[in-house]
């Protein structure tokens, strides 16, 4: 089997895994970091999105062995000395979820939004978390937390991932 070596959440990481085992099911079933839901395995849904080497990647999509050398930060690894991260505090502010499955996905993906536009309007907001799907809300109270959350960002010189 071959054997990986991975930074997640800033911890170094060193795994024998099967060359089929996915990111999600390495972060999850091996590391514990079980803040990362399994949604469609399909890579359509987005629940699964975590930062890969700085940007979101969907980590369904992704091979274990694909992740080699990576740094990874999952939906735990943006809070820091246990303090939620803006986008994170944004999202509970604005109940901007009902059943919580998409959240991690939506808060990975909207912070990496952030890093190219730092003030996103409402159109680019919902263009840039098109790939993350919420079965529950209209998507109001989201793209209302991610404005809230990028105002909160640039406000305190906050990190991007």
């Amino acid at each position: 089997m071959p054997r990986i070596t991975v930074t997640v959440d800033g911890i170094v990481y060193e795994e024998e895994v099967e060359p089929r085992l996915l990111l999600v099911h390495l972060l999850r079933d091996r590391l514990g970091k079980t803040g990362t839901p399994v949604g469609c395995d399909t890579g359509n849904c987005g629940a699964c999105t975590v930062m890969l080497d700085g940007r979101s990647a969907k980590s369904c999509s992704v091979l274990a062995v694909q992740a080699d050398g990576s740094d990874v930060v999952t939906i735990e690894g943006l809070a820091r000395n246990g303090r939620l991260h803006p986008m994170q505090e944004a999202f509970h502010a604005e109940h901007a979820l009902q059943c919580g499955y998409c959240t991690p996905g939506m808060i990975m993906a909207a912070v990496d939004l952030l890093k190219d536009d730092p003030d996103p309007s409402d159109e680019a907001i919902r263009r840039g978390l098109e790939g993350n799907l919420c079965r529950c809300t209209g998507y109001c109270n989201i793209v209302r937390a991610v404005r809230r959350g990028a105002q909160e960002m640039s406000g305190e010189g906050v990190r991007t991932s």
